[in-house]
């Protein structure tokens, strides 16, 4: 693991390396997506003893405040999501508020929630995309309801131990994701589905 010293210099050139290595190398190339994550510094959204880290090519576990994905993760989401300047967008928290801020310049208006928030939270008002920062085992109705007619939804989505990226559409009262790729992204556990009772 290659690790750098915490400077901005230094930084800069590790956000370059990351988008022309790690992103274009592997098809995110829409500039409004690569400029974001050029803008925005990994560093700044983890503890000083990890940012040293913060531009490895896989997720940084950070316990049991969350993880900050790698940063494929995070450059397909944003060109799976296609935000636009009149999306309103429900951010559900991986824990660092790394996501949010790429999203905040490009859309109209967006709202965070953490994990069990955007599990159990009853709606309070409905949003044109909702992103989800980490995978899941399941789309709890607590969040297809905040999601307007026709909006879309994008996650990292847990099936049979293999985490996906996928995206859905809000149709008829009901959203069925489909999984796009295989990625290796952090899981939400608080949307685990629940383990049901076995014999031994």
């Amino acid at each position: 693991m290659t690790t750098m010293p915490h400077t901005p210099i230094l930084t800069a050139t590790a956000r370059r390396a990351m988008i022309d290595s790690q992103l274009r190398t592997s098809g995110v190339n829409e500039e409004y997506v690569l400029a974001r994550l050029l803008a925005v510094p990994r560093e700044d959204f983890l503890p000083a003893n990890k940012a040293s880290v913060a531009y490895i090519d896989r997720a940084i576990a950070l316990g049991a405040d969350g993880h900050l994905a790698a940063p494929l993760f995070y450059g397909k989401l944003l060109m799976e999501a296609a935000p636009g300047p009149q999306d309103r967008v429900l951010v559900v928290e991986g824990g660092t508020g790394y996501l949010a801020e790429l999203l905040r310049p490009l859309v109209a208006d967006l709202t965070t929630v953490n994990a069990a928030d955007g599990m159990n939270a009853a709606a309070a008002a409905t949003y044109s995309l909702i992103v989800i920062d980490g995978a899941i085992e399941q789309l709890p109705d607590t969040l297809t309801a905040q999601l307007a007619d026709d909006g879309r939804i994008v996650t990292g989505l847990l099936l049979r131990q293999v985490t996906r990226l996928a995206s859905g559409r809000k149709v008829a009262g009901n959203v069925t994701l489909q999984p796009l790729e295989d990625l290796g992204i952090p899981v939400l556990h608080a949307f685990d589905v629940p383990k049901g009772w076995t014999f031994a």
